[in-house]
């Protein structure tokens, strides 16, 4: 007892036993700390993730380097995640056809599975984002009005109030959303392709980006009003009755003109 209170007046003491209580502390959290993930998961994870590696080294390492770590022809994708690749390759942007300005849409040159296996590779590089889940693209479960008004406030001056597409500058452009599936115009609002800004969650939340599906969505379906002449608003409109219906009164009147004569 005479030791143990001798060495309590020690100086070094408070200094040993906050390091005694942060060592207790870290061998309590290790043992009691939930597990993430199991031994066999984790094995498998790396054989997709090698597998993955053997097609990109394959057919992607020429442009975007043995390591995905970018050349002179192409940037490096450490940190762009799973669903940078997956829209990539998925639209069959990726590989390009031609060095034209921007990579163009085409049928993908990988199967799904194929596609999968890339990604999850690039994404075991680096951190970035993942591939959406079936419930966050779901434009059964978004709100079409709010999707108009986060649509029309920061994608609709290039893709148009409708999603119709667009021109660019520099013979780029904003391509028509008509045909894109819910995964992909998610995972471009994600990843920012191209010309695109990304919209991370502090620009538009997930709820919001899946609003903007179901906004979208509902502009495929049939115009009530009849010809849709392209979804492209009043300039359309506007051509359509200048050349018809003015065009026509000219006609008419030409004609009454030269009957009366």
């Amino acid at each position: 007892m005479k030791a143990f209170a001798a060495s309590r007046r020690n100086r070094f003491a408070p200094a040993v036993l906050v390091l005694l209580a942060l060592l207790l502390t870290g061998a309590l959290y290790a043992v009691l700390a939930p597990r993430s993930a199991t031994a066999a998961p984790a094995a498998a994870s790396a054989q997709t993730v090698g597998a993955g590696q053997q097609l990109f080294r394959a057919n992607c390492a020429t442009c975007h380097g043995m390591d995905a770590e970018g050349t002179d022809l192409a940037p490096s994708l450490v940190g762009v995640g799973a669903a940078s690749v997956d829209f990539q390759m998925a639209t069959g942007r990726m590989p390009m056809a031609n060095n034209s300005p921007q990579a163009e849409a085409k049928e993908p040159q990988f199967t799904p599975d194929q596609i999968a296996l890339v990604a999850s590779y690039v994404a075991s590089l680096a951190p970035g984002p993942a591939v959406p889940t079936a419930e966050q693209v779901d434009p059964a479960l978004g709100d079409p009005a709010s999707g108009m008004a986060l649509f029309r406030t920061n994608c609709a001056m290039c893709h148009n109030a409708v999603g119709a597409g667009g021109a660019l500058s520099e013979g780029k452009y904003a391509p028509s959303l008509y045909d894109s599936t819910p995964t992909e115009i998610y995972e471009a609002m994600l990843t920012g392709p191209q010309s695109m800004p990304v919209f991370n969650e502090a620009n538009i939340d997930p709820e919001g980006k899946r609003d903007i599906i179901a906004y979208l969505y509902e502009q495929r379906e049939t115009s009530p009003g009849g010809i849709t002449l392209g979804s492209l608003g009043p300039v359309s409109e506007g051509l359509w009755a200048w050349v018809i219906g003015i065009g026509g009164l000219i006609g008419m009147g030409v004609w009454i003109g030269a009957k009366s004569s």
